[in-house]
């Protein structure tokens, strides 16, 4: 049986001063005892934290019960090698987690310790907690934000504002209890900590996450060994396996308790599943600001960010199925359709691929089906749907600037990244030398940027290995289809479906070839980035952002540009055909190169989908699996919090959620005049991808340490990227792949009716050529000259790429004028808050009049300097060990 040293047996617990405390379990089993009677009186026990949706809650907390949990560290010992080993026979990694613990300890925080024993080893975790006077120096330091004044909450949204207008009812509107307050805040300072609201409660004044902030930079900074060797931090001890986890504890259970609970009892972890992360609340606004208060802003931003791109799409994806159903209805009166159906053996074809390998001859009535199929993605409407989704797109990231403006307001990180952004920890503990940093005076860790200057050659040079190893790779694919196209075209059986099959199967295998080199690429540009020595944590995402998504987008889209702009276009005329080593030159499918294209997007933008899906389904399940049997803690015992929670997979971050999201934003934009159904798809995979994540990081992952974030980075530069590049790619689509400019040329020059344009398209073959006489699709003569038709169209091609880009940019330069990218409403806000921050932090006793409200302030109200009205706590300031705690640190 195995040893429980715990809630279940004998407490070893240390205090910030090595004291052993042993009276844990008997308060543990006291109030467990008192809360199974509570229950069988249908009353539950309030948590210590307050919060009473957790049967456990006391497990956040020390064996005191006062001081909470506010992060925890996990190593393991094997229990034969804990028993023979002495102090003497002690490695490496013990005495680097001893010094560790030490100097932790020096730097202000206390630390008490847990045992749980099994048959094969010891499981220790060290609880981690950051009194007040450290809280308050490192809430300086890290340049928090601190409430001055409270104001309603600005959470609203245009949906929610138009239903109301037409008095429809909004089924999208949820009431989530525990709606957290908005305030005008300034930055956090000590001298002035009786001026700020709710600085009379220390227990609660600082939340969850910024206690996790807290002691996460304690943590990354902390040495446990020689500095010269870089031996600083709990992440370089996490990569060493001297610690096996370091994670802040979850508020408690996801799942309500069995007797029930009401609304505002709930933990916050519990209000999360219930009213965001269950798959029942797919159409409910997410509670983004009870996100960002468990999970902290940048978590908060992706997923905000996620819904705003979800909604925008809705209406992408009606235009899109609206120009497909017009698509249906107009192909039973298109008249080039029907001539080709009709034709039944008027128009043979040349073969496609050469005749001494068995290529037969073909009728073009053969592909009826095949026609009608890219009549669909390529008719009159398509054109138009082009132009839409260009204006859609800008008008989208326009209208997201003014989101991420208001919410980095509202959530106090609007300045963040130029003004408090520190060093990452890894850059100060590699760092040679210091210099004073310009904007704030002080000595900072500090890399030479001539240093990093070869670093970042030797990355781009790898890029540009890896995208030629892509080249290779589309080379390979394209020889494939020609190969397996071969056999095919000699089989009667399958002559007519050959193309078909060797574009869908080497697409399945182009899709195959993507993932893997994406996931091998993703680990080198990672290895890369930290080499490169970027000074903080937005620069290092930013540049391993850069880095990736050029691979990924050569490596996504490189298959469908060639089959887009380059395949059937060099391929020659019968008796001058291009040959690629050896075999002729592949030519589009029996309906087009447009067709084709669709076809190869579908798989693999939906393929891909696919794949995501599963994989966040199916890996997190795998993995925690594994993880469980590798912890292998005993089943049958009463867990505690951070044993649950340890259980648990570890987060990975939003990386590769954000690389999804963009490169589907490519798809549906960059290529959309060939499939206009790809934002209904991309929209029906949004749907599910919130709740995937929303789940994934409510149930299934630890709880990540909360980070600071003001917007998403340098994605947003990779989107206005792409919307641009957009308008030329669907210019050139629709003026070089699509048939919609030859059809129109021929209208104005011949027939309005398109009566007779299938035969004008058709060349004949040279005389001598070929052994019979048959017809392809090109505007030559009988001697293979080009005809005066083919110059006349490629003028207007080129006259139409230039007035589309012209005429889509412009207008989109001035929906950029028009729409601010600060909402007025703000912009006033803002100037209201450093105002008050400006008297907040100033010495002089007009600050009991500055801060009240303004409707007292325009009646002239005497009393107005009332306490009640002031909302302002007069607690008393912080103590002298603030000096303390900087004192340690330093």
């Amino acid at each position: 049986m195995s040893e429980r040293k715990g809630l279940n047996g004998a407490v070893k617990a240390f205090d910030g001063y090595g004291s052993v405390n042993r009276n844990a379990e008997d308060k543990i089993r006291i109030l467990q005892e008192e809360d199974e009677e509570n229950s069988d009186r249908g009353i539950h026990l309030k948590g210590l934290d307050g919060d009473r949706g957790d049967q456990y809650n006391f497990s956040c907390f020390f064996s005191d019960g006062k001081r909470q949990t506010d992060f925890v560290l996990v190593y393991e010992e094997d229990l034969d090698n804990a028993k023979k080993k002495s102090p003497a026979e002690s490695s490496i990694y013990d005495k680097w987690r001893a010094k560790f613990m030490v100097n932790l300890r020096k730097n202000g925080l206390e630390l008490e310790e847990e045992r749980i024993q099994s048959q094969k080893k010891i499981t220790f975790f060290i609880k981690i907690h950051a009194p007040w006077d450290v809280l308050c120096f490192y809430a300086e330091d890290l340049c928090f934000r601190a409430p001055l004044q409270a104001h309603p909450n600005p959470a609203d949204n245009w949906s929610e504002n138009v239903l109301k207008f037409l008095h429809i009812p909004n089924l999208m509107s949820d009431d989530v209890p525990r709606q957290p307050m908005d305030f005008y805040t300034c930055q956090f300072k000590t001298s002035k900590l009786e001026r700020f609201l709710g600085s009379d409660n220390k227990d609660t004044y600082f939340t969850n996450t910024q206690r996790h902030r807290v002691v996460w930079e304690i943590l990354s900074t902390t040495g446990y060994g020689k500095k010269k060797r870089a031996e600083i931090g709990i992440e370089r001890l996490l990569e060493e396996d001297v610690f096996k986890a370091a994670f802040p504890l979850h508020d408690g259970q996801y799942e309500k308790p069995v007797h029930g609970i009401s609304p505002e009892d709930m933990n916050l972890r519990q209000i999360l599943y219930e009213y965001w992360a269950r798959w029942g609340k797919w159409y409910k606004y997410q509670p983004l600001d009870h996100i960002r208060e468990y999970f902290g802003e940048k978590i908060g931003i992706y997923f905000a960010w996620l819904g705003f791109y979800t909604a925008w799409l809705l209406p992408a994806a009606v235009v899109g199925i609206i120009v497909f159903v017009y698509g249906i209805v107009s192909m039973v009166n298109n008249v080039a359709v029907n001539d080709v159906c009709s034709s039944d053996k008027d128009y043979k074809m040349c073969p496609l691929c050469d005749e001494k390998i068995g290529c037969a001859y073909w009728y073009l009535s053969d592909v009826c089906t095949y026609v009608k199929i890219a009549y669909l993605f390529d008719h009159p409407a398509t054109v138009a749907y082009a132009v839409f989704v260009s204006f859609w797109a800008v008008t989208f990231l326009e209208y997201w600037k003014r989101k991420n403006a208001s919410l980095a307001h509202h959530w106090d990180v609007l300045d963040f990244e130029d003004e408090e952004e520190r060093p990452r920890p890894e850059y100060a503990a590699k760092a040679p030398t210091y210099e004073k940093n310009p904007i704030t005076g002080v000595k900072e860790p500090h890399f030479p940027p001539r240093d990093r200057i070869p670093r970042i050659l030797s990355g781009f040079a790898v890029i540009i290995i890896m995208m030629s190893l892509v080249l290779i790779f589309i080379v390979a694919v394209i020889m494939y289809r020609i190969l397996v196209s071969i056999p095919l075209f000699q089989n009667k059986t399958l002559r007519g479906q050959a193309n078909l099959i060797a574009s869908t199967s080497s697409a399945v295998v182009n899709l195959i070839l993507i993932m893997a080199l994406g996931k091998v690429y993703e680990k080198l540009a990672l290895k890369l980035t930290q080499w490169e020595m970027h000074r903080t944590q937005t620069e290092f995402e930013d540049q391993l952002t850069f880095k990736v998504f050029i691979f990924q987008f050569v490596n996504f889209y490189s298959s469908i540009i060639y089959v887009a702009f380059f395949k059937g276009k060099f391929n020659g005329y019968p008796g001058h055909y291009t040959k690629l080593f050896g075999l002729r030159n592949e030519e589009c499918n029996n309906g087009g190169c447009l067709i084709e294209l669709t076809q190869q997007l579908a798989v693999i933008m939906i393929g891909k989908q696919m794949i995501n899906n599963a994989q966040e389904i199916l890996i997190p399940k795998v993995k925690a699996f594994m993880h469980r049997c590798k912890v292998s803690l005993d089943k049958n015992a009463v867990r505690s919090r951070w044993e649950e929670d340890y259980q648990l997979i570890e987060n990975e971050g939003l990386f590769e959620e954000y690389l999804e999201m963009v490169l589907q934003f490519g798809f549906i934009t960059i290529f959309v005049a060939a499939f206009p159904l790809a934002p209904l798809f991309a929209l029906l995979n949004n749907w599910v991808e919130i709740r995937l994540d929303a789940h994934k990081f409510v149930c299934e992952t630890r709880r990540p340490v909360a980070e600071r974030a003001q917007d998403i980075g340098v994605w947003f530069k990779i989107l206005d990227a792409l919307a641009q590049l957009a308008v030329i790619s669907n210019a050139f689509l629709i003026a070089f792949t699509s048939e919609f400019l030859p059809r129109l040329l021929y209208q104005y020059q011949y027939d309005w009716d398109l009566q007779g344009y299938i035969n004008f398209t058709l060349a004949v073959s040279p005389s001598g050529t070929l052994n019979q006489t048959c017809r392809y699709k090109e505007f030559r003569d009988e001697k293979g000259e080009y005809t005066l038709f083919y110059w006349h169209l490629l003028a207007v091609r080129l006259a139409f790429v230039i007035l589309f880009e012209h005429v889509v940019f412009g207008i989109c330069k001035l929906i950029d004028f028009l729409v601010p990218d600060v909402p007025e409403a703000l912009e006033l806000k803002i100037k209201r808050e450093r105002y008050l921050a400006k008297q907040a932090l100033a010495d002089t006793d007009a600050i009991m009049k500055t801060i009240q409200p303004e409707e007292e302030i325009a009646r002239g109200d005497d009393e107005s300097g009332d306490e009640d009205d002031v909302m302002v706590s007069t607690a008393p300031k912080a103590s002298s060990g603030t000096k303390t705690a900087e004192e340690d640190r330093v």
